[in-house]
């Protein structure tokens, strides 16, 4: 099965979601680019045909915001079919409600964190 990372006919699409992130996309953003947690996140990356809003690919890690539509059945569908594939090929997903991001950063920030496998948590930085 082939994959391919950050195919070209979806920089397009990417780059539109990058000018229209969410409010609590710009918050996560910040708090985790330029390797903050010790890591190196991109935004809008895309794995196959799915763009994912942020991924580390030293931790196959795929972080997704999810806003109220996630609820939908379509679309709680959709999510649970791209983790799904995420998972077969070896990347984990982490969810994070957009409510958890406008309440609390640090914790979201503290649930990414824990998320790292335990030989990564020495390296990464700290929560500030």
């Amino acid at each position: 099965m082939t994959i391919l990372n950050n195919k070209s006919q979806l920089l397009p699409r990417r780059r539109e979601l990058r000018k229209s992130q969410t409010k609590q996309e710009e918050i996560l953003w910040e708090q985790i680019r330029n390797r903050k947690l010790g890591f190196k996140f991109k935004r809008q990356y895309s794995i196959s045909g799915y763009i994912l809003d942020f991924y580390c690919p030293e931790l196959k890690l795929a972080i997704e915001l999810d806003g109220e539509q996630h609820s939908k059945k379509e679309n709680f569908l959709y999510d649970q079919d791209r983790t799904d594939f995420l998972e077969v090929i070896g990347c984990r997903v982490l969810r994070i409600k957009n409510s958890e991001v406008d309440r609390d950063v640090k914790k979201v920030l503290l649930t990414i964190r824990e998320s790292f496998p335990p030989y990564f948590i020495r390296r990464g930085a700290g929560v500030r």
